[in-house]
């Protein structure tokens, strides 16, 4: 019995960590860098770059764990989930729920006292929608996808507010490259695990209209917005001709791929666009970053 708990007690830090889903994190950091980055006048001030990231990282890291209290009973229905801590027992609901409502809150309060107001507002913002808007509404209505691209869009926000105090236009612009990324990206993926979406009652658009005409429209016409908005970043002044080139071609790239999807309407085809969709956002940001126009 001792060596038991003792197995269970070791468990226990590893399991917290994974109720933040460090990888999402880690996004979720990078491109509020690329937004901080891109706001900053003259030579960024890494102090409060790092205060930024520090806050956002328990914000967005409270936020997944709150996720996964509040959707427990689902992720136990699915194959992809079923072995994350909650549903496998590792960790009891009230351990899950306070250590996400504290590192929420921690985050939130670091953002406002460390970096700015702003910061802090967009952030809670981001919080609630994922929270309250998109957590429910995700058995519901195939409109989640559309609901859950809004927090997913924000970070970059959230790093143009932490660096100039202010949205500006090239924070929404930021912002619609990210939503309009988000589409496709999402629902390539609800193709690929529909079977487990629909047993556990989640109603995104493959499971609600599994023929895939209407998540085929939807991928191509965000895709086709995604190559226009993409472009946006040069036409403002924010970045230079080798940006506008680079996304353009990434644009035309991620747009064949979801054609591809909507005419095969196959699970290579989705994968094919997930990967397509993991290659598009760094490479964009990246290019963005690397030809930023001084300002």
């Amino acid at each position: 019995m001792d060596t038991e708990v003792t197995h269970v007690q070791r468990r226990h830090p590893a399991d917290f960590l994974a109720l933040t889903r460090p990888r999402v994190v880690l996004m979720v950091m990078i491109t509020t860098l690329v937004g901080f980055y891109l706001a900053s006048v003259g030579t960024p001030d890494y102090v409060r770059l790092v205060h930024t990231l520090i806050g956002l990282a328990l914000a967005a890291g409270g936020t997944l764990a709150l996720n996964q209290y509040l959707e427990r009973d689902v992720d136990a229905q699915m194959e992809r989930t079923r072995l994350r801590p909650l549903p496998d027992g590792r960790l009891q609901p009230n351990e899950a729920r306070a250590f996400g409502v504290a590192i929420t809150g921690a985050g939130l309060v670091y953002l406002a006292f460390f970096v700015n107001g702003l910061s802090a507002f967009v952030t809670a913002i981001s919080v609630g929608s994922y929270l309250f808007c998109y957590t429910p509404l995700k058995r519901k209505s195939p409109l989640c996808t559309v609901v859950g691209a809004v927090p997913g869009a924000l970070p970059p926000v959230i790093g143009w507010g932490a660096a100039s105090g202010e949205l500006g236009l090239g924070a929404w612009v930021l912002f619609a490259i990210l939503f309009l990324w988000q589409i496709p990206h999402s629902l390539a993926i609800a193709r690929l695990y529909r079977n487990d979406y629909a047993r556990a009652g989640i109603r995104v658009l493959p499971v609600v209209e599994p023929d895939g005409g209407s998540t085929g429209r939807q991928i191509v016409s965000n895709c086709l917005a995604l190559l226009a908005v993409g472009l946006l970043p040069t036409l403002i002044g924010l970045a230079g001709s080798v940006y506008f080139f680079g996304a353009l071609s990434l644009g035309i790239a991620f747009l064949g791929c979801g054609i591809a999807l909507a005419i095969s309407r196959s699970e290579a085809a989705a994968r094919r666009l997930l990967f397509a969709s993991l290659v598009y956002l760094p490479v964009q940001l990246g290019l963005m970053a690397l030809d930023k126009i001084p300002f």
